[in-house]
């Protein structure tokens, strides 16, 4: 049982997380092989949603403000509030997790390397060919992390004239072709101090990092682009909006418009798992397109068929739960665990190229000569 923390506030990683699943979305996820991983910095957790062989299961686990996430192979790639985690999976340690129930897990995700960056704002993250890359919201640039210092600018659009903390487009996602950033997402072609705030509702831009150039303008607070099967895809955030692109010709349609504001996209074959969110406070949300479309919004993860544009189902959560980040899957593996710093059994886990043990208390061999 988790005991209350000491805040005036209520902190929302003790709010219970309730969830309702529609739709054929058992069914998908049972099909599909693998875990759905979020991020939602609101509750301060990262979720994974599995599938047992026999009903949907959840697994949070609590991070400081967890948004962007990343895969690659076997490794994860996580945003804190002030901290890029890498996770690497431990999976002939998966097994013995738990003692008592050999087998519940299939994955093992341990932390491997943290670095300190500061509080960038950081929203999307990438594996690249020769670096990590992370959205560097508050210095509106694209950056990686570094050995040396907080960051390493690496790209800035080219309205932005300097690389200042002071969120001048909100620059938040991020594309990738071939190891190396294509296209990112910003708020509003600003180079004022939040300048993207006074037009939220339409000003929003995609950039082609390659050639320096806007290539669509007039969106309502875009995120999550995403390179997959000859096109692009974006999230149209403030209007409820999936949207396929033309890369070439940058035209773009409309695939699905889902009750909710979006962020968090994920290309699986030829299906599409998008996150919604409710809307917080007017103050930076108000004014939406999606406010006047449903009559109600949702937080939740939907799954939509990309032929057809139809949503096949839905994970909808019912408390605790009102804004996602970032979704992503993990393909081959359905009983995934991750663990943060905190946990006894990231200090018990041990692991090499050729083997790997842990060491538990249990496992200890007892020593016969009392010392003194």
């Amino acid at each position: 049982m988790n005991q209350p923390r000491p805040h005036s506030t209520p902190d929302p990683r003790d709010q219970v997380i309730g969830c309702a699943v529609s739709g054929a979305f058992p069914q998908w996820l049972s099909e599909a092989g693998g875990t759905l991983a979020l991020t939602t910095y609101q509750a301060g957790k990262v979720g994974l949603i599995g599938w047992d062989g026999r009903q949907v299961t959840l697994l949070f686990r609590d991070f400081d403000k967890p948004m962007g996430l990343a895969r690659d192979g076997s490794r994860l790639l996580l945003a804190t509030r002030n901290q890029l985690f890498m996770f690497a999976d431990a999976p002939l340690l998966a097994n013995d997790f738990q003692e008592h129930r050999r087998g519940a897990y299939d994955a093992l995700y341990l932390p491997r390397v943290a670095y300190f960056t500061g509080d960038l704002n950081v929203h999307d993250v990438a594996f690249g060919a020769e670096a990590l890359w992370m959205v560097n919201t508050r210095f509106s640039c694209l950056a990686s992390p570094s050995r040396d210092y907080n960051f390493v600018p690496q790209w800035r659009p080219p309205f932005v004239t300097a690389t200042v903390p002071e969120d001048r487009c909100h620059l938040n996602g991020l594309a990738m072709a071939e190891g190396r950033p294509k296209f990112v997402t910003a708020l509003g072609q600003s180079d004022a101090v939040g300048g993207w705030r006074s037009n939220k509702a339409s000003g929003g831009v995609v950039v082609d990092v390659e050639t320096n150039t806007v290539v669509l303008r007039g969106l309502s607070m875009p995120h999550s682009p995403r390179l997959h099967d000859g096109a692009l895809w974006v999230l149209n955030s403030g209007a409820g909006e999936l949207w396929r692109v033309d890369p070439a010709t940058f035209r773009h349609d409309v695939v699905c418009t889902l009750p909710g504001y979006l962020r968090g996209l994920c290309l699986v074959g030829p299906f599409a798992l998008v996150g919604l969110s409710m809307i917080r406070e007017t103050h930076i949300f108000g004014g939406l397109p999606v406010q006047t479309r449903h009559p109600r919004l949702h937080c939740g993860v939907a799954v939509v068929d990309l032929r057809t544009g139809r949503e096949v189902g839905r994970l909808d959560f019912t408390s605790g739960c009102t804004e996602l980040f970032d979704v992503c899957f993990l393909p081959g593996v359905t009983r995934p665990m991750i663990l943060h710093l905190g946990k006894d059994e990231t200090q018990q886990a041990f692991t090499t190229p050729d083997f790997s043990y842990w060491l538990r208390p249990s496992a200890l061999i007892p020593d016969p000569e009392p010392r003194g």
